[in-house]
């Protein structure tokens, strides 16, 4: 019943041809020509020029991303820390209410 079946190789059907015997060639060295000199690429696109107006708004922007990123880190720090205290506390309350036999 949980016997594996091996499956049974098939054997080529059809022409087998021999194998042909490739005969080594001699090589020739050719005449060296010198690579051609690099070209700069031509940008099909402007290069993108920065006003003192938007450079100041790129500081602006920069300055408020790290704020924000600053805020939301605190107060995630302090919600754990809030937690931390009270599960604390409970656990005091806890001791004392079993402790008190």
């Amino acid at each position: 019943m949980l016997q594996p079946k091996i499956p049974t190789m098939p054997q080529p059907t059809g022409l087998v041809t021999p194998p042909v015997v490739v005969q080594p060639t001699t090589i020739t060295p050719a005449t060296q020509t010198p690579p051609p000199a690099p070209v700069a690429p031509v940008s099909s696109r402007p290069a993108v020029q920065l006003t003192p107006g938007t450079a100041l708004a790129l500081v602006g922007g920069g300055i408020a991303v790290v704020l924000v990123v600053g805020a939301v880190l605190v107060s995630m720090l302090l919600a754990v820390a809030i937690t931390a205290a009270s599960v604390a506390v409970c656990a005091v309350v806890l001791r004392s209410l079993l402790t008190r036999r």
